[in-house]
């Protein structure tokens, strides 16, 4: 693949680097061009006007990548959560623009009028290859096999979801935490792990998975991970009862609950605003009686339609025909290595310890389900860019590559590369898909 043009056996993350600029150059420049014509919506144009005011100056990248949810997410970051129906979006990018922005200001950085979706287009650039780092080095340790490591790294970095890991939206981030959360959590089931090391290490990769679901629910899908490891720690603990043993299960029972919280955070959050003890001064909300009162549930049904089966009409027939190149790889690869990631990847994989093909095999049953509820109850579309942060379809095509008659991962790359420099036009014209 790119390994004839980039020195990866020499300077693979150097290569990597120089890989995404070249990508990440394209897709703006294919953002700027979209200005030559008028926009397909003017939601962009009124929302800074009222947001920043008619004469506020909009750098024009902002302006081309601030679209769809970023309008959200930049309202968020900009006067917090306001409407009943933002809460759909994640609080973890909001905060983190407010962050820097409280840091800039500390230190005297003189900023301008306009500077949320400026810093949330950075951190999303800063969090794209972090996450393509961290992919690579969680599968030179998982795999030891750095080709396999460098061609996964580069599927990420031209991952159909394109311009989105550009835009003010929670995908890069959501990405960057999930890699280094797997890696750390792989590093706490090697076999040289001692048991102080693997028990932090576990709780911190619990704790970043909970920044994860602050920045996309589907993080909550983290959780599997710790699920499973208790279990195996349980049955460990049946089989021979120690104090060791016991350690062994609170780690990933804390790392599971850090997981949830990240959840559960802003729900409670939400439940003191429209529920809590003003709740005489206003009108109740539906959901606030509910039996689990959930704000984000009632918005995704309430507000944007979402539920199982809901996404089933006609008029929706060619969102799933688009959704389902990825669909198809997400599920294929995840049903293949969950059943055995020896025999799957097994032109890249050695053979490895039973916690880590446990470990692979969980990760694939997590995408397995991600695409299901995209089948079933998600806008299928996002499909396309929420797979972004899960590993295992990447080192199923990137092992694929390496076959001698392997024409249909050369054309999955293509389709990758082509989708996303298409869906970048798309997305700064404000055109569908989103």
């Amino acid at each position: 693949m790119a390994s004839g043009i980039l020195p990866h056996q020499t300077h693979p993350r150097l290569a990597l680097a120089a890989a995404f600029a070249a990508w990440k150059s394209l897709l703006l420049a294919i953002a700027l061009g979209t200005a030559l014509a008028a926009d397909y919506d003017t939601s962009t144009s009124v929302f800074f006007d009222v947001v920043y005011g008619a004469g506020a100056r909009v750098p024009a990248l902002a302006h081309r990548l601030t679209r769809w949810d970023a309008l959200y997410f930049v309202h968020a970051a900009r006067r917090g959560y306001v409407y009943e129906q933002e809460w759909a979006f994640g609080t973890g990018l909001p905060m983190a623009v407010r962050a820097v922005l409280g840091v800039a200001r500390v230190l005297g950085v003189p900023l301008d009028g306009v500077s949320e979706p400026v810093i949330a287009i950075v951190i999303a650039h800063i969090s794209h290859l972090g996450a393509v780092l961290a992919l690579y080095e969680l599968t030179i340790l998982l795999f030891q096999n750095r080709r396999l490591a460098f061609v996964a790294s580069v599927l990420h970095i031209i991952s159909p979801a394109g311009l989105f890991l550009s835009a003010p939206y929670a995908e890069s981030p959501f990405a960057c935490l999930s890699f280094l959360g797997l890696l750390l959590f792989a590093l706490s089931i090697q076999n040289g792990a001692d048991g102080m090391t693997r028990h932090v290490t576990q709780v911190a990769a619990g704790a970043i998975f909970g920044l994860t679901t602050l920045l996309r629910s589907n993080g909550i899908l983290n959780g599997l991970l710790f699920a499973v490891e208790a279990i195996r720690c349980l049955l460990a603990f049946v089989k021979a009862p120690g104090f060791r043993q016991v350690l062994h299960l609170v780690a990933p029972i804390l790392g599971g609950l850090l997981v949830a919280a990240g959840f559960a955070a802003p729900q409670a959050v939400a439940w003191t605003r429209y529920c809590g003890t003003d709740i005489d001064k206003v009108e109740s909300r539906a959901w606030c009686t509910r039996l689990v009162p959930s704000i984000y549930g009632f918005v995704q049904e309430h507000y944007w339609n979402v539920g199982f089966l809901r996404y089933w009409t006609p008029g929706n027939i060619p969102l799933f025909l688009l959704a389902l190149p990825v669909i198809t790889l997400l599920l294929r690869s995840g049903i293949e290595v969950s059943q055995d990631p020896f025999k799957a990847l097994k032109y890249m994989l050695p053979v490895p310890s039973e916690p880590q093909r446990l470990f692979v095999r969980t990760l694939a049953a997590t995408q397995l389900i991600l695409g299901i509820m995209a089948v079933t109850s998600y806008h299928v579309q996002i499909i396309t860019r929420i797979a972004s942060g899960y590993p295992v379809w990447y080192w199923w095509v990137a092992n694929n590559l390496t076959k001698e008659l392997s024409g249909w991962a050369w054309t999955t790359t293509v389709f990758m590369a082509l989708y996303g420099s298409i869906q970048g036009g798309l997305f700064a014209s404000f055109l569908p898909p989103a």
